[in-house]
Formats: C-alpha cells, sequence, structure tokens
C-alpha cells in the first residue's frame, strides 16, 4: 500500500495521522470539507455526504483512513449530527466497496457505549470495558458511532472488504496535557468518560498500524486509551467512589490503569501507547 487516502485530515486527529503517514513515506491526499494551510500533502475538497464527490476524490487510493465527521453531540441540530456521521460513514465505504479498496480505518469513539453523553447516568455492566460491551447510547453521535461499525460490518460480509473501527477516548494533544493535568486534581471531573484519554500522537499511531496490520479478516474493533487514567488517584478507589454498584470485573485492577481495556489493540495492532498525562510514561 503506497497512496493513502485521509478524510477529515484537516481536523485535529486528521492532521496528526497525515504527518506520520508522510513521514512513514506514504503518498497521501487529505479529503475535507476545508482546505488548510498547514497540511504537508495534496488536498481535496470534499463533501462526505455527496457519494459521486467522494467516489471522485477517492480514485487511486489504495487505503482509507476515514475521521471527518462531526466529532461530539454539541454544536449542531442532534438530527444534523447523526446523519452528517451516518451518512458519511455510509459512503466511504460504499466507495471503497465499489473501488476495490481493500483496507478502511474508520475513526470511532467509546461513546458507543452510552456512559459519556448520557443524560440518565449508568455504570458500566462491568469492568474493565473492553469491546464486547453493550452499546448503550441515549443521543444520536454515539448511536451513530454505532451503525457505522454496524455498516462496516455488512461491507466486509458482502465484498470481504477489511475494516478497523478504533474507539478513541478523549483525544488529547500535547498542548493539552497541562489543562488535564490541573483537572485530573478534581476526580469527579471526568467520571462519566471513566476518566480515559488517549494521546493525540497515540491515536494517530493506531491508525497507522491499522492501515498495515496483517491478519484483519472482516470488520475489526477496537479500543484506543492511554494506559493511565485522567485522575491522581489509584483506579481501584475511583471505581469504590463513584461506581460502587458494579460488581463484576474481569481482571484485578491495580494502580492507575485504565477502565477502557486496551489489551485487544495491543494484541491485533501490535500498538503501545507511549505519552500519559501522568508522570509515568510520558516525556512531553
Amino acid at each position: 500500500m503506497k497512496t493513502v487516502a485521509v478524510t477529515g485530515g484537516s481536523g485535529k486527529l486528521g492532521s496528526e495521522v497525515v504527518r506520520q503517514l508522510k513521514e512513514a513515506e506514504f503518498d497521501v491526499v487529505s479529503l475535507d470539507s476545508r482546505i488548510s494551510d498547514k497540511l504537508p500533502c495534496r488536498q481535496l475538497q470534499v463533501d462526505m455526504n455527496d457519494l459521486g464527490q467522494v467516489m471522485s476524490a477517492l480514485r487511486g487510493a489504495e487505503g482509507i483512513v476515514h475521521l471527518a465527521a462531526i466529532p461530539a453531540p454539541v454544536g449542531f441540530p442532534h438530527n444534523h449530527i447523526f446523519a452528517n456521521n451516518v451518512i458519511g460513514g455510509f459512503n466511504i465505504l460504499e466507495a471503497a466497496s465499489l473501488l476495490g479498496i481493500n483496507r478502511v480505518v474508520m475513526g470511532s469513539s467509546t461513546s458507543c457505549y452510552g456512559f459519556a453523553w448520557a443524560e440518565k447516568p449508568f455504570a458500566p455492566a462491568y469492568l474493565p470495558v473492553d469491546e464486547d460491551h453493550p452499546h448503550l447510547a441515549q443521543e444520536g453521535y454515539g448511536l451513530s458511532k454505532t451503525l457505522n461499525e454496524q455498516t462496516a460490518a455488512m461491507f466486509s460480509r458482502r465484498s470481504g472488504l477489511e475494516v478497523v473501527s478504533l474507539r478513541f477516548s478523549l483525544i488529547a494533544a500535547p498542548q493539552e496535557h497541562d489543562h488535564l493535568r490541573e483537572a485530573m486534581k478534581r476526580p469527579e471531573a471526568f467520571r462519566k468518560i471513566l476518566w480515559s484519554y488517549v494521546d493525540l500522537r497515540d491515536a494517530a499511531a493506531a491508525c497507522v498500524l491499522a492501515l498495515t496490520a496483517e491478519g484483519i479478516q472482516g470488520a475489526e474493533v477496537l479500543n484506543i486509551t492511554g494506559d493511565d487514567t485522567l485522575s491522581e488517584l489509584d483506579t481501584a478507589e475511583l471505581v469504590k467512589n463513584y461506581y460502587p454498584e458494579v460488581k463484576e470485573f474481569k481482571k484485578e485492577l491495580t494502580g492507575r490503569e485504565p477502565l477502557f481495556s486496551n489489551e485487544r489493540a495491543k494484541r491485533v495492532l501490535g500498538w503501545v501507547p507511549g505519552y500519559c498525562c501522568g508522570n509515568n510514561y510520558m516525556d512531553d
């Protein structure tokens, strides 16, 4: 694989994915609704909801990283967020199938599980949350991520398309670490996202690895989260204080380990997060 299309290449994660792909000597084209003056690659202005535009822009690509989406259930009407994300995801997968592009990496989210934006907060069925945990979204953004994963599975069944959906936690850029470290002093601050996050550079590295990983069969889903939490407290103490109703544990919680399991991503991709907001495995 040499030529890779990155949708949403002008965005926070997309621009870092472009940078890492260029560093790895891929030929990269960015597809986005806006043109950036900072990207070191060819750019095409594309409406992801227009299949014709998507098909035209993807000709010649051998792999796709699809990150173009509204990234949270805020700022737009809920029906617009839902429709934009679902139709855009469908069009990318449809175009890949029709054009014979075999590998697609889809930007998903741990919001698919439902905790982050729930109007009626609820506890996980068990901890740590792995990829088999039920999806219980209470809003259109989280639901759109679940539907995109199901759409990926449908295309895989139909055409053999290889799709890796990456369920990102909160994505933290290096310049945001100081702010997050300060917020970490308040344990309740990140309760609804289970204190989870992933550094921007690690999130992008997962995308690059997912493009070329061997042994992908069908539609794969992977949690992409750091190896620690956005809290100074030990994880077991956080659960005891904020989720005492959780009674089932897949493993003993030690130290500040994450409450979204990233073990499958490590196994399938050979991915290991290298940056954190604490002080145990990152040098900014």
